[in-house]
């Protein structure tokens, strides 16, 4: 047990049960160093997909979400704690490590859109008595949706978080989340209505019906004066040739999206 375990120990949570002891013991000691260190963080990843859908499995890191400003100081108090850090990725995501196991420290999505702000805390669910706080289900959803690479895709997530919390979400915050992008929770829709023929009740029907107007709309407004290829929101490597050789701009890019060319070209390094 790390120099952070005892009094200061959060709760362990079930997620950890079948983990090595050294892997325990790493993330227990890593969220003893930040909690001392009262760096706000959200349980993400297997253990809160767990929690909403009763699914376990095990991963060989922990996934914290925090504030971009609080990243740099996470990744600052875990270095103190003893183990390698970095900042890998600027513009979502950080790590430290301890052996082949590893935290991440996430603050964004890989396309930049999905930053963690005071909303995932003010909506987070508060598990009792340890005051464990989870990613919110709505935010947890607006994330993986964008996640379509080939080496991995998480719409099975996404309609599993459906399945298991689409009567209770807070589907008014869930679509201001999309933004422009609600035609995509409406494919997402789609899907889980296609894998579940029974349980199409588990979706109100005013937001099925509010998504395909906004989309009739755009559909019979014509085409975008504006060249752009949004599937760089959905992969980082799959949409290349549509930016690099057919004169498509990237969807990603500022001002139009949340990245600068140097973490773009950043990104899809780590990809290819």
């Amino acid at each position: 047990m790390g120099p952070h375990s005892g009094n200061n120990m959060p709760a362990i949570p079930n997620v950890f049960d079948g983990l090595e002891l050294r892997t325990t013991n790493f993330y227990l000691d890593a969220l003893a160093a930040l909690s001392e260190a009262k760096v706000p963080y959200l349980f993400g990843g297997a253990y809160a997909f767990a929690y909403y859908t009763g699914i376990s499995r095990h991963t060989k890191d922990l996934d914290l979400f925090v504030r971009p400003t609080d990243a740099p100081r996470a990744l600052e108090v875990l270095e103190r704690a003893g183990y390698r850090t970095e900042m890998t990725f600027s513009h979502w995501l950080g790590k430290a490590f301890c052996g082949e196991d590893f935290v991440d420290v996430i603050f964004s999505s890989g396309n930049g859109l999905c930053t963690v702000d005071d909303e995932w805390f003010a909506h987070a669910v508060i598990l009792e008595p340890s005051g464990t706080l989870l990613c919110p289900a709505e935010e947890l959803i607006w994330q993986k949706a964008f996640i379509m690479e080939r080496e991995r895709f998480d719409g099975a997530d996404v309609n599993h978080l459906l399945h298991a919390c689409g009567p209770s979400l807070d589907w008014d915050r869930l679509l201001r989340r999309f933004g422009p992008y609600g035609h995509l929770l409406l494919v997402h829709l789609i899907l889980f209505c296609f894998a579940y023929p029974t349980e199409h009740h588990r979706i109100p029907r005013r937001v099925v019906e509010m998504l395909l107007e906004r989309w009739r709309d755009e559909i019979n407004g014509g085409a975008a004066e504006e060249k752009v290829c949004r599937g760089t929101l959905l992969s980082r490597m799959q949409y290349l040739s549509d930016t690099e050789r057919w004169g498509y701009a990237d969807a990603r890019l500022q001002p139009r999206g949340c990245m600068t060319a140097e973490q773009i070209t950043h990104w899809t390094a780590a990809g290819r």
